[in-house]
């Protein structure tokens, strides 16, 4: 199964959205939670409702309607989100209320928004789209889910554009929970210094994403999704990773750039280096979460990367871990993992 990649838009800790330029204006952040540029919502929602919004569906509707105005599509045939938390801000705000009126009086808005399906919810809402509308919950592999569902949609030619997104977002008390935990670190750091100094944890990030699909091809598409592979505990995914590139008759050596989803924990990123030196060791290598920030959908984030690096022909500086001499990839493996449990790999062509 494959599928075109018409449009993109993204919503981040960097200056992606709606810019001209592509990754050239990086954003330098010191501590342990990398915040998001927000974008004037105005323009996307209108006023009254903005107010009743939390931030991931603020973020997720202003990123949904710029992927459908750069696609130049008014209404797709299909919505698919993922997200693994869902609208945190509104689920803390109900449980706090509920403790606080003592499960009496309590005001709904707040539980109405606070379903994972919200975002894709709000945005058919808006668009008045009556068609196919789903999100998926699964942890680290929620975007892919997402991606793999509208793949099968467009196979099996029951849409003819879907519009796929990855949203997430980070409250307090999620930060708090989780950097106990261990996933995130205890002391700040550059985000642009992540790699340098080996220490357990990561930082914190969190977004939007989306992009819309087509099984047709045209010279306005920006890329094409030609594979994608979902894994759970991975025993040997030098094996699985071959296999995969051989299922699209492909070698490591056809592969011109590998995104990988390093973030900077010594834990996390010991698998990233067995590959990179082992099947991987003669493949220019690029990392992103130094500058998106490690969140369950941030492969939505390397997707949009490397759709961007595709269309454009160039890949930006900040990313490179091993650069390789003249680059101008038109083959990009994503391989991603959360948790060492959820493993993902897409394979991105040029058209």
């Amino acid at each position: 199964m494959k599928a075109y990649i018409r449009s993109s838009a993204c919503i981040s800790a960097q200056n992606t959205f709606n810019q001209q330029g592509f990754l050239d204006d990086i954003v330098e952040y010191n501590g342990t939670r990398l915040p998001v540029i927000e974008p004037d919502y105005k323009e996307f929602i209108d006023p009254k409702l903005i107010r009743r919004m939390s931030s991931v569906v603020k973020r997720g509707v202003a990123a949904a309607k710029q992927c459908l105005t750069n696609a130049g599509i008014e209404m797709p045939d299909a919505i698919i989100t993922g997200t693994a938390l869902g609208c945190l801000e509104d689920t803390v705000t109900f449980l706090t209320r509920l403790i606080e009126l003592n499960e009496e009086m309590l005001p709904p808005t707040a539980f109405i928004q606070s379903t994972h399906n919200t975002v894709a919810a709000q945005v058919a809402l808006m668009l008045q789209c009556h068609g196919y509308n789903s999100t998926f919950v699964h942890k680290g592999i929620s975007f892919e889910s997402a991606l793999l569902d509208a793949l099968m949609l467009l196979n099996e030619k029951e849409a003819e554009t879907v519009l796929v997104g990855g949203t997430e977002e980070t409250v307090d008390a999620s930060f708090k929970v989780l950097t106990r935990l261990g996933l995130y670190r205890r002391r700040s750091v550059s985000n642009l210094s992540l790699f340098e100094a080996e220490a357990k944890g990561t930082i914190n990030g969190e977004g939007a994403a989306f992009f819309l699909l087509t099984d047709k091809p045209s010279a306005d598409n920006l890329a094409e999704l030609a594979g994608i592979k979902i894994l759970y505990r991975a025993d040997d995914i030098e094996k699985e990773i071959i296999g995969f590139l051989a299922e699209h008759s492909l070698q490591t050596e056809d592969i011109d750039l590998v995104v990988t989803g390093r973030n900077g924990d010594i834990r996390n990123d010991a698998a990233y280096q067995h590959l990179n030196s082992g099947i991987f060791k003669e493949n220019a290598i690029a990392n992103y979460k130094h500058l998106c920030g490690e969140y369950p959908v941030s492969s939505s984030f390397a997707l949009w990367l490397a759709s961007n690096i595709l269309t454009k022909g160039i890949v930006p500086e900040v990313v490179f871990e091993r650069k390789k001499s003249s680059l101008s990839p038109k083959k990009i493996l994503i391989h991603n993992h959360y948790f060492n449990k959820y493993h993902s790999l897409m394979l991105v062509s040029a058209v």
